[in-house]
């Protein structure tokens, strides 16, 4: 790390701490030619990540889209919020794991669907209800026998 100061290479880290709520690290750093101190802050560099729509449209990642989805589907069933939240931070970690920038809403959407399956089948079918856009009775027919075999 350079030094602000007097632009020499030789500093030294001299006090480490989280900042940040634990997001970051907070350096407090010494220059070995002037002496000067300074603090820098380190953060892990996260990649945007981008949504490609069923329309094509593309859109900014946003997690509380899929807590909204999530919490309409488990509406009036015995599904702590703890349980939701941790659901979609399975979810949200599968989909940064895949190192993609740019990730289609129907894998988001099928991760989702997997993970609802094995937590609730009637927050699932709820959400695969609309999801898949179920047009008629028989089409909700169908998924049940899915979930039920």
């Amino acid at each position: 790390m350079k030094c602000p100061f007097c632009n020499k290479d030789n500093t030294r880290v001299i006090d480490s701490r989280p900042a940040d709520e634990n997001n970051s690290i907070r350096r407090r750093r010494q220059c070995d030619e002037c002496n000067r101190r300074f603090t820098t802050y380190e953060k892990v560099e996260t990649i945007p990540l981008v949504v490609i729509k069923k329309d094509n449209n593309r859109e900014p990642y946003d997690r509380s889209k899929i807590e909204a989805g999530v919490f309409r589907s488990c509406h009036k069933r015995p599904i702590s919020v703890d349980q939701i939240t941790s659901l979609v931070d399975e979810v949200e970690t599968q989909i940064f794991n895949r190192e993609d920038k740019e990730i289609p809403s129907n894998v988001i959407g099928g991760i989702l669907m997997d993970k609802l399956k094995d937590l609730d089948p009637v927050a699932y079918v709820r959400f695969a209800s609309v999801y898949r856009e179920f047009k008629d009775v028989n089409t909700f027919m169908e998924e049940i026998k899915k979930i039920l075999s």
